[in-house]
């Protein structure tokens, strides 16, 4: 019997170190340390994290899942290539789920539920200000996907967060430079006083203000 214990720490061990190799990759990602085109391999990956390429395979396919990258048969993976066309499509589709969600959030959620999220807004903008990239873009997460949580609707909020996997920030190194961040954060700390007043129609304009934002610093980055 004792023999069936070890397995699910063996288990959990494995896919806490999977996970913190992903994590890892999600930052080369956005610092640019990984380039879209270019094919990785996990034994070549491995030797640079010091571990097996077992989990780094394992947490390539996560991302995979996520098209961040896409498999490349005998020779690893490749950094997913996002064009102009696919940046615009993620976008409409966000600004087509999340203004209106936003609205319906603020004509029914409590103030209180809503005030909850304030600390999260308030650490976009200190992530923002402290050049923490991986800290932005964690609690830009938090703050969205919490907010639509209060809709009630899951698989709203699954669907919003895949998206935002797939239309993630490449080099955003370069934005933080120029100092193009700070005012992004700070828009969230203005629609949430937006949806605490219940203006529901300035809170709407406010998001697609926003994501109008966010799709710029796209555009200012591939220039």
């Amino acid at each position: 019997m004792g023999g069936h214990l070890k397995q699910p720490h063996l288990i959990t061990a494995q896919e806490r170190l999977r996970d913190q190799v992903a994590h890892a990759l999600r930052a080369a990602l956005i610092s640019g340390e990984l380039q879209p085109g270019l094919v990785y391999s996990a034994p070549a990956l491995a030797a640079d994290f010091g571990i097996s390429a077992t989990p780094v395979r394992e947490a390539m396919l996560d991302l995979a899942r996520e098209g961040l990258v896409e498999p490349v048969r005998n020779k690893g993976f490749r950094v997913t290539e996002v064009s102009e066309h696919d940046l615009d499509q993620y976008t409409e589709l966000r600004a087509l789920i999340e203004v209106p969600t936003v609205g319906a959030v603020t004509r029914s959620a409590a103030p209180e539920h809503l005030e909850a999220l304030r600390p999260v807004a308030e650490e976009i903008v200190a992530s923002a200000r402290a050049h923490d990239l991986i800290g932005y873009l964690d609690a830009d997460r938090r703050f969205h996907l919490s907010l639509l949580a209060l809709h009630g609707n899951d698989r709203l909020v699954e669907t919003v967060g895949d998206l935002r996997k797939r239309s993630r920030l490449y080099g955003l190194t370069a934005l933080d430079e120029r100092g193009m961040l700070v005012a992004s954060a700070r828009e969230h700390l203005e629609l949430l006083d937006l949806m605490l007043a219940g203006d529901a129609p300035g809170a709407e304009e406010c998001m697609a203000r926003h994501l109008g934002h966010v799709r710029s610093l796209w555009a200012a980055e591939d220039r």
